[in-house]
C-alpha cells in the first residue's frame, strides 16, 4: 500500500494515507462479502490501478459505492442505480449501465407523453364534475390522480449547455521558465519549462506527495521556485481550486455565500441568478437556504467549485476537483469546463474525467523530472505499457554459465524442488478447501462455546500454515518459471 514508515502513529497520517491503512484492513480479511464507500477517493491513479486489479480477481462479492467509472467498468458485472426513491438493476458494467439508462429513459418519456396526451381529455372529464358517484365513476377519478403522477414526472435531468463570460486572453498567457524546486533532499521539479497556449486543457498526474500541488502553488505565488521564475501575462486572471477546500469566517447560507460574490453570474448571451446558478449544479432550494455547517464534505467541495468558477477567470487550477463529487455533478463539470474557453490545469485521479477533457499531460516521474505528454492520460498508460513491455523483451536471459561434464546449472530448478513444489500446491489447496469447510460449519450450524472456540483456533492455524506454505511456494515458483 506504499505506507511509508509502518511504525509511525496513525494520527500523524494525512487523509490519504489514513484511507489506506483502513483499506488495508478491509482488504486483509477473510469474508464472502466486501461492502466498499468509495474506495478510490484520496488515492492517486497508481494505487487506484493496482486494487482495480487486486479486487478483480479476489472471488468474494464485493457492493461497492464509487464515482470512479472507470473503476466501475473494471470490477463491477452489475450496476444498481438509484433514481428518484426507485432501484433500477443493470446486469453489466457502467458503460452498458450507461446505454441501458438512455433506452429506459426514452421509453419512460414515450410513456409520459401518451400519459399527458390522456391527462388532458381526462381533466376536462374532472372540470365537469359528473354527478354520478356510481362505482365506475369512482374508479375513475381515482385512475386521474394516478395518471395525473405519471403525466408530471421529469425523467430528462439533462443540463443546457453553460458559457460563462471570461476575460479575453492577451498574447502572453503563462511562462513557466526553467525553474527547480526542492525539499531537503526531495527533489520536486528540475527545469521545468513551458508556455501556456490559448484554450489549452491539460492534465497533471503522478503519485501522492511527488510535487503536483507544489507546482499549482508556485503558480500561484504562494510558493516561490528555488530557481527560474514564472510569468503571468497581464491578462491572465487565475482562479485556484485546491485540496484545502474553503473555511469561511462565520456560518451563512449557501445562497448568501453566492450572492456575496454576485447577485448574477455574467454569461456570454446575458446572465444568470445566483440561486439559478446553484440550481445548475445540483444545489436545490432546500439546500440554497441550508447553512455552510450543515453540508455534506460533498456539498461543500461542490459548492468551493462552484464559487471558483463565479470569479470569471481565464486561467483554472483543479487540484483533485472530483473528489467527493457524484457521478452527475462530474457530468456537469465536465460540461462546464468543456465549453471553457480559458485554459484549465487539473490535477485528478479520476482518469475518465482526465480523458474526456485533457489535450496533453503533465506527468511527474519523480526525481524532478516532469514530462510533457501528448495526449490523454489512458494513451498516456498505454504508451508506458508498450515501453515496458519492449525492454522486458530486450532484457537479456539469464547467462548459460559453463560447466564441466556432470555439474548442475545452478540456475535450473532440481527435482526436489520441482517435487516440493507440486506438493505444496496441492497441500495448499486442501488446506484452503479444509479452511472453507470450518468456515461453513461456524456459519451454518449452531455449535457450544467449547466447539466454537476450537474451530476458530483450528482456522486461525490453518490460515498460518497456507500463508506459510504460499510464501515457500512463491520462491520455488520464481525459480522455476522464472520469466
Amino acid at each position: 500500500m506504499k505506507l511509508g514508515d509502518i511504525h509511525q502513529p496513525v494520527s500523524i497520517l494525512s487523509g490519504g494515507q489514513k484511507k489506506k491503512v483502513a483499506l488495508a484492513r478491509v482488504l486483509m480479511e477473510q469474508v464472502e462479502l466486501m461492502i466498499l464507500d468509495e474506495p478510490t477517493n484520496h488515492l492517486d491513479i497508481e494505487m487506484i490501478e493496482w486494487l482495480e486489479e487486486f479486487l478483480s480477481r479476489q472471488k468474494l462479492a464485493i457492493l461497492l459505492v464509487t464515482h470512479d467509472r472507470y473503476f466501475l467498468d473494471e470490477v463491477c458485472s452489475e450496476i444498481v442505480e438509484m433514481d428518484n426513491g426507485e432501484l433500477y438493476k443493470y446486469k453489466g458494467n457502467y458503460s452498458y449501465f450507461l446505454e441501458k439508462k438512455e433506452e429506459r429513459q426514452q421509453q419512460q418519456l414515450r410513456e409520459i407523453g401518451k400519459a399527458k396526451n390522456l391527462y388532458r381529455k381526462e381533466l376536462e372529464w374532472m372540470r365537469r364534475m359528473p354527478k354520478a358517484r356510481g362505482t365506475k365513476a369512482q374508479a375513475r377519478v381515482e385512475a386521474f390522480y394516478s395518471l395525473e403522477e405519471k403525466a408530471k414526472q421529469r425523467v430528462d435531468d439533462s443540463h443546457g449547455q453553460l458559457f460563462v463570460k471570461t476575460e479575453r486572453l492577451g498574447k502572453k498567457i503563462l511562462e513557466i521558465n526553467d525553474i527547480y524546486k526542492s525539499f531537503g533532499a526531495l527533489k520536486i521539479v528540475e527545469g521545468f519549462s513551458y508556455t501556456f497556449k490559448r484554450g489549452e486543457k491539460i492534465g497533471v498526474v503522478g503519485p501522492n506527495g511527488i510535487g503536483k500541488s507544489t507546482l499549482f502553488n508556485m503558480i500561484v505565488e504562494q510558493e516561490n521556485p528555488d530557481m527560474g521564475d514564472i510569468v503571468r501575462g497581464q491578462t491572465t486572471k487565475i482562479s485556484y481550486f485546491s485540496q484545502q477546500g474553503m473555511k469561511p469566517e462565520g456560518d451563512k447560507r449557501v445562497l448568501d455565500m453566492v450572492k456575496d460574490i454576485a447577485e448574477e453570474i455574467e454569461l456570454h448571451n446575458g446572465t444568470m441568478s445566483a440561486s439559478r446558478f446553484l440550481a445548475y449544479f445540483n444545489f436545490d432550494n432546500t439546500t440554497q437556504y441550508n447553512y455552510f455547517s450543515n453540508l455534506s464534505g460533498g456539498e461543500k467541495r461542490r459548492l468551493y467549485l462552484l464559487m471558483k468558477l463565479m470569479e470569471n477567470p481565464n486561467f483554472l487550477i483543479l487540484d483533485e476537483p472530483t473528489n467527493d463529487l457524484d457521478i452527475p455533478t462530474l457530468a456537469i463539470l465536465e460540461d462546464f469546463l468543456r465549453n471553457f474557453k480559458g485554459c484549465v490545469l487539473i490535477s485528478s485521479h479520476d482518469r475518465a474525467f482526465l480523458d474526456n477533457l485533457v489535450d496533453h499531460v503533465f506527468v511527474f516521474e519523480g526525481y524532478g523530472y516532469v514530462k510533457d505528454f501528448p495526449g490523454n492520460y489512458t494513451q498516456y498508460r498505454l504508451k508506458k505499457k508498450k515501453e515496458e513491455k519492449q525492454k522486458k523483451a530486450l532484457k537479456p536471459k539469464r547467462s548459460q554459465n559453463k560447466r564441466g561434464p556432470g555439474k548442475r546449472d545452478p540456475n535450473k530448478a532440481t527435482y526436489k524442488q520441482k517435487q516440493r513444489h507440486d506438493f505444496l500446491e496441492k497441500e495448499i489447496a486442501r488446506l484452503d478447501e479444509e479452511r472453507e469447510q470450518l468456515t461453513q460449519k461456524l456459519n451454518l450450524e449452531e455449535l457450544q462455546p467449547d466447539e466454537l472456540q476450537n474451530a476458530s483456533e483450528t482456522i486461525g492455524k490453518l490460515m498460518e500454515q497456507i500463508d506459510e506454505l504460499t510464501l515457500e511456494w512463491m520462491e520455488l515458483e520464481e525459480i522455476i518459471n522464472p520469466e
